[in-house]
C-alpha cells in the first residue's frame, strides 16, 4: 500500500523522508489552506457574536455555539474575542435587557442555557456568571428520582448531551465532585438502557431509526465526560466501553466523502452536516486522548474535518443542517427532513471540533 498517496488523498502534506508510521498529532496538522481550526474556528465565532438568536428563547443550539467559541476563544488566548462573547452574554444576567428570552422550564432543554455563564466563570473567575450559572444545575437535581437521577431523566438520546455537559460545567466550575458522581449516573442509565448491539442508539426507544443528529448528540456528551472522569472513577470503565462500541459503529458507517448520513445506515439518506461534525469532534477527542487507535481513526477523523467545513458557505453559515426533529415512527418522515442553512444546530459542533484538534 502507497501510504503517500493514501494520507495525500486526505489532504495530509508529509514532510520529504517521512516514513510510512505517523505520530498521531500529524493527522491533525499540515492543513490545506483555509481549513485549519484556528481559520475555521475565528470565521464561526466572528459570525456568531453578530448573528441574532435563532428562536423566541436562548434554545440549546445558541447555547452550544456559544460554548464552543468561548472554548475556541480560550485555547486561542483571544481575550478580545472572549471580551465580546461575554459582553454579548451580559444582556441575560439578572436583572439586564433580554432575560426575556431565558426558558424557565424544568427541563434539558432549557437548564443547558447554565453552561455558559459557567464556562465564562471557568475562564474569568468572575463569581457573578458562577452563581447564575451554578442555580441551573442545582435546581435540574433539587428532587432527585428515588434511583438518584434527575426527575428530566426521560430517555431521549439528546440528553446524553444536553443533560450531562451541564452537571460536567458545574463540576469544572466548582471542582464539587457531586456533579461529575451525577453525570456519570446519568451517562449510564441512559448507556444501558438506550445503546443498541451495533453500538448506536435509536432516535428514541419506541423509534427504531438512527437518526444523525441524535447520536451526534450522545457521541459529543460521552467524549466530553471522558475528558473530565478520572482513571479509578467507577463509571470511566462503562462509559469508555459505550464511547467506544459507538466509534467502532460509526467508523463502519462513515461515507466515502467523510461524512454521516441523515439516517446513520440508510445510503440514500443525505450527507448531515450536524452529526458529521458531532462525531467529528468526539472522533478528535478519541484519539487526541489516546482512547482511540490513532492509525484507525486518526485518518477518518481527519477525512471529517475537511468533509464537514466544506459545508461552510460564504457567509460563515453551515448548510446541510438537518431541520428539527421530533421522534416519529416513520422511515419517510426522517428521509424527507428538511435542509436549514446557518442553523446553529450546525455551526456550535464545527466550532467544538475546532476546540478539540486545538486542545
Amino acid at each position: 500500500m502507497n501510504f503517500a498517496l493514501k494520507f495525500a488523498a486526505l489532504g495530509l502534506l508529509l514532510p520529504a523522508g517521512a516514513g510510512t508510521v505517523l505520530a498521531q498529532q500529524d493527522y491533525f496538522s499540515n492543513w490545506p489552506a483555509g481549513s485549519s481550526p484556528q481559520e475555521v474556528g475565528r470565521s464561526l465565532a466572528e459570525h456568531f457574536i453578530t448573528s441574532p438568536h435563532q428562536s423566541s428563547t436562548i434554545f440549546y443550539g445558541e447555547v452550544g455555539s456559544w460554548y464552543g467559541a468561548l472554548t475556541f476563544a480560550q485555547l486561542t488566548s483571544d481575550l478580545d474575542l472572549r471580551s465580546r462573547l461575554i459582553k454579548r452574554f451580559d444582556p441575560l444576567l439578572p436583572g439586564g435587557s433580554e432575560t426575556n428570552l431565558i426558558g424557565n422550564r424544568r427541563h434539558v432543554d432549557d437548564e443547558i442555557f447554565g453552561i455558559v455563564p459557567m464556562e465564562i466563570a471557568i475562564q474569568t473567575k468572575d463569581p457573578k456568571y458562577l452563581a447564575y450559572g451554578k442555580q441551573f444545575a442545582d435546581r435540574q437535581w433539587e428532587n432527585p428520582q428515588p434511583d438518584g437521577l434527575s426527575v428530566e431523566t426521560r430517555y431521549w438520546i439528546d440528553d446524553m448531551y444536553m443533560l450531562t455537559i451541564l452537571q460536567l460545567e458545574a463540576y469544572r466550575a466548582t471542582g464539587d465532585k457531586k456533579y461529575l458522581d451525577r453525570d456519570a449516573l446519568e451517562m449510564v442509565s441512559y448507556l444501558d438502557k438506550l445503546q443498541k448491539p451495533n453500538g448506536l442508539f435509536y432516535h428514541a426507544p419506541d423509534v427504531p431509526f438512527f437518526w444523525g443528529r441524535g447520536d451526534g448528540w450522545v457521541a459529543a456528551g460521552m467524549a466530553e465526560m471522558l475528558r473530565a472522569l478520572p482513571a479509578d472513577h467507577p463509571q470511566r470503565a462503562r462509559i469508555m466501553r459505550g464511547y467506544k462500541s459507538m466509534m467502532a459503529a460509526l467508523l463502519r458507517y462513515q461515507g466515502k466523502d467523510g461524512m454521516w448520513r441523515q439516517l446513520i445506515d440508510h445510503e440514500e439518506a443525505w450527507p448531515e452536516s450536524s452529526s458529521s461534525a458531532m462525531f467529528t469532534f468526539a472522533m478528535i477527542t478519541g484519539v487526541k486522548n489516546g482512547w482511540l487507535d490513532p492509525y484507525t481513526y486518526g485518518p477518518a477523523a481527519r477525512k471529517a474535518w475537511l468533509a464537514v467545513i466544506g459545508y461552510i458557505d460564504q457567509n460563515g453559515d453551515v448548510t446541510s443542517v438537518c431541520e428539527g426533529t421530533g421522534k416519529q415512527n416513520d422511515l419517510e418522515y426522517y428521509l424527507e427532513r428538511k435542509r436549514k442553512t446557518g442553523d446553529y444546530h450546525g455551526q456550535a459542533p464545527i466550532l467544538w471540533a475546532a476546540s478539540a484538534l486545538l486542545r
